[in-house]
């Protein structure tokens, strides 16, 4: 018979995203069912345990710490070694975090949405919960948008301010609850109060759910409190209240996210895979862009309303209780959770609540300040929103579904979660560009990002910048070794970033706008060694100094070259052209030899004197500047056929002709549909000159996908052998969220033996620009390739 082992004891760590997920509740437990005694609490670097008894029972805990962790928690790594037993030690505790913490290596969970159990009491009227706006628990609820610091306590959060009542305090304090140490534990007696209040900040004095509904349900539009901001909301079957919230928010044709009640609903309004239907159910709730189901002809009518000659819809399922509140009234207060299974008639528009391009709204005061002439009534509560977080965007490509979805914004539901980076380096701060701006911060192999900044055409987004940079380096405990910045020297962004580059005596960093994009590519995959990559968007600033925007690099470590690109292309009226399409138009017409015919098709009034502007000399007229963008060959395409010949949102162009293209099988590309230089420049002349006589815009739409796909291919592989043969090739930029472009271009470089890699952890556009800038200066300041 084997003797028994003397007891032992041991410190663990326990690194990953373990604050926020109920990982020391989780704990406690397995302590108690193996006999061990000790304690766990949160700290800087993640849970910290202490524990001694049978050696086998450490060996098991050891175990299952790795294996059988809490489903919202992700360990990265449990480390174990031997410490002095204590005698005195006899149970099991759950310690308070320590007050003073010099060293923060850990990050707190990213917002969820509420979970299974939780929706159960809610609509459950014998629970002391039921219909409570603000049920959370250790698995769901918010974490990021309410956190001051770390370690994550509720002493360090916005429900400081609500302390728990008897009934809440001993459900924390036991273990046999699912609110055992939930540090945003309440209820109706001591938590968060909901309060529905006129546009003239009067309270309305009636239950605030069910006068909500009803105020949607006459045509109103609502503000309603959410988890990192504000929202508009409206009735999505009444045009007349959209086309009001259209005009107050700018908006022009730029599609409204839907929110419904549950998958049933969504399967009524588009055509929904299992990999959508996974993702707008999953705990991080992003906004979903799925197809429409054309098959139901009053969904095609109102989608239409919703997004205006798009063939897509951004949905998203509720994910905060007061969301469901509204959907559960609406449905007639039904006992149970059964009705979250079936079709559910409230359909919600579900946006922003700032107009177009500006900050986020978080505070009650600012929202009744600067809402009141678009929102009837405010729907807000007591609980503060510590850090701003819009709703996140994605869209699902079958091309790249075992990577997870592609990013067009990343915000709530996953920040701060982090990118791993395959290896450690420095700390670096970059700064991004200056439209779809973010910031990004990296700590050993880790790169976090900030959510959702916007367009830093306004002050206030300016301000949200430097918040957002402060906030990140406060939350993660690092001080920047260097800062990076585009190259673009009249960025707000460049701006800040040497700002605080000068004030920390560090090094700011300048990398090349299209050289980033591909470098956060190379990041994301943890690439090494040199690689080709097409970078392909609206603008960027060249190191010759001349806007860039379709190009052929080679990219090695912190170095690049550029082999080719787009042939160049007057952009008439500058920063104009890229609002109107017709210009880009215009411009191809002179550059086909076709100048007379500008007036002729689009007959505006200053048509003719552009004509006679485009007829001189380029070199004398250095007012039209030239780009090499292939956004803007997608607007001169869609202005020759007619498909928008202004834009009322960014990329409306581009998208149109994307919608147009998916109508019909693809053609085959047009032969000869380019002509490719010996000096790398990529010229589509030959299929413009096609387009310019296509009188069917869908079958013209789609001859131009297939046709740039192709040539971009043939671009590649004609140019990879004369440049090292490089067999690996990254897809960046802003044009990279065409899914019928890129998953073309994607299926021809694999024909031809490529490896291919695209952004998915972080959006191609500009929103992943600063992941590439921090990637860069991190391989400068260390001499790495």
């Amino acid at each position: 018979m084997k003797a028994a082992q003397p007891p032992a004891r041991r410190r663990i760590r326990v690194t990953g995203l373990v604050q926020g997920v109920g990982f020391r509740p989780f704990v406690w437990r397995l302590a108690h069912e193996l006999d061990l005694a000790g304690w766990v609490c949160n700290d800087g670097e993640g849970v910290s345990i202490e524990v001694q008894g049978d050696p086998a029972a450490l060996d098991a805990l050891v175990n299952l710490l790795r294996t059988d962790a809490p489903p919202a928690a992700r360990v990265e790594d449990v480390d174990a070694w031997p410490c002095a037993l204590d005698p005195a030690t006899t149970d099991f505790s759950i310690l308070p975090s320590p007050l003073d913490v010099h060293v923060i290596t850990t990050v707190v969970s990213h917002d969820r949405a509420t979970c299974p159990a939780c929706l159960t009491e809610l609509f459950d009227p014998d629970n002391r919960r039921w219909r409570h706006p603000f049920i959370t628990c250790t698995q769901c609820g918010p974490r990021y948008t309410i956190s001051r610091a770390l370690p994550y306590d509720r002493a360090r959060t916005s429900m400081a301010a609500f302390p728990l009542c008897t009934a809440c305090a001993h459900e924390y304090a036991d273990p046999g609850t699912r609110r055992f140490h939930s540090e945003t534990n309440a209820c109706p007696g001591c938590g968060p109060r909901l309060a529905l209040i006129d546009n003239r900040g009067n309270p309305i004095a009636s239950d605030p759910i069910a006068a909500a509904l009803s105020r949607l349900a006459a045509g109103q539009i609502l503000a309603v409190k959410g988890l990192g901001g504000f929202h508009l909301m409206a009735d999505a079957r009444q045009p007349a209240v959209i086309a009001r919230l259209r005009w107050w928010k700018h908006r022009g044709r730029k599609p409204f996210a839907l929110m419904l009640a549950n998958l049933a609903s969504a399967r009524q309004w588009v055509q929904l895979t299992d990999d959508e239907a996974t993702l707008l159910a999953s705990p991080e709730r992003p906004i979903t862009v799925c197809a429409i189901n054309s098959d139901n002809p009053v969904v095609v009518t109102v989608s239409h309303g919703l997004a205006p000659g798009f063939d897509r819809l951004g949905l998203m399922l509720p994910y905060t209780p007061i969301q469901y509140l509204l959907f559960h009234e609406a449905a007639g207060r039904p006992v149970g959770t059964d009705w979250l299974r079936e079709p559910q008639a409230l359909a919600l528009v579900c946006t922003s609540a700032n107009p177009g391009g500006e900050t986020l709204i978080t505070d009650n005061a600012t929202a009744q300040r600067h809402l009141n002439s678009i929102a009837d009534a405010f729907f807000d509560h007591d609980r503060d929103i510590l850090n701003p977080c819009d709703d996140s965007v994605v869209q699902v490509r079958p091309a790249l579904s075992l990577q997870g979805p592609q990013f067009i914004r990343r915000a709530r539901g996953y920040t701060p979660h982090p990118i791993q980076l395959g290896r450690d380096g420095p700390p670096v701060l970059a700064f991004g560009a200056s439209l779809k701006n973010t910031v990004c911060l990296t700590r050993g192999a880790e790169a976090f990002f900030s959510p959702h900044i916007g367009n830093l055409d306004s002050a206030a987004n300016c301000h949200a910048l430097d918040a957002a940079v402060d906030h990140l380096q406060a939350l993660l405990g690092v001080r920047p070794l260097a800062v990076a910045h585009d190259l673009h020297p009249d960025f707000p962004s460049t701006h800040a970033a040497q700002v605080l580059a000068a004030r920390l005596g560090i090094p700011a960093v300048a990398v090349q706008h299209h050289h980033a994009h591909l470098a956060a590519i190379a990041a994301e995959h943890a690439h090494r060694g040199p690689f080709l990559g097409l970078a392909l968007d609206g603008f960027g600033l060249g190191s010759d100094g001349s806007a860039w925007g379709g190009e052929l690099l080679r990219v090695e470590g912190a170095s690049f070259s550029r082999l080719g690109h787009l042939a160049l292309l007057a952009q008439p009226g500058g920063d104009l052209a890229a609002r109107e399409p017709w210009r880009m138009a215009a411009a191809m017409l002179h550059r086909l030899g076709r100048s007379h015919e500008i007036s002729e098709r689009f007959g505006m009034e200053a048509a003719a004197p552009l004509a006679q502007l485009l007829r001189l000399d380029p070199k004398l007229t250095p007012s039209i500047p030239l780009t090499s963008s292939l956004g803007r060959q997608f607007d001169a395409a869609a202005g020759l056929l007619g498909v928008c010949l202004k834009m009322s949102h960014d990329s409306e162009a581009a998208l149109r002709l994307e919608t147009l293209a998916s109508r019909i099988p693809p053609p085959p590309p047009l032969d000869p549909g380019w002509i490719l230089s010996d000096s790398g420049v990529l010229d589509l002349l030959p299929l413009f000159e096609r387009l310019a006589d296509e009188n069917n815009a869908v079958y013209g739409a789609a001859l131009f996908h297939s046709t740039l796909a192709a040539a971009l291919a043939a671009w590649v592989q004609t140019l990879s052998p004369e440049h090292g043969d490089l067999r690996t090739v990254a897809l960046g930029g802003g044009c990279c969220l065409n899914r019928l472009l890129t998953d073309t271009l994607r299926q021809h470089l694999l024909g031809a033996g490529f490896t291919v890699l695209e952004a998915c952890a972080a959006p191609p556009n500009d929103g992943g620009l600063a992941l590439g800038q921090a990637h860069v200066a991190r391989l400068l300041l260390t001499g790495e390739t």
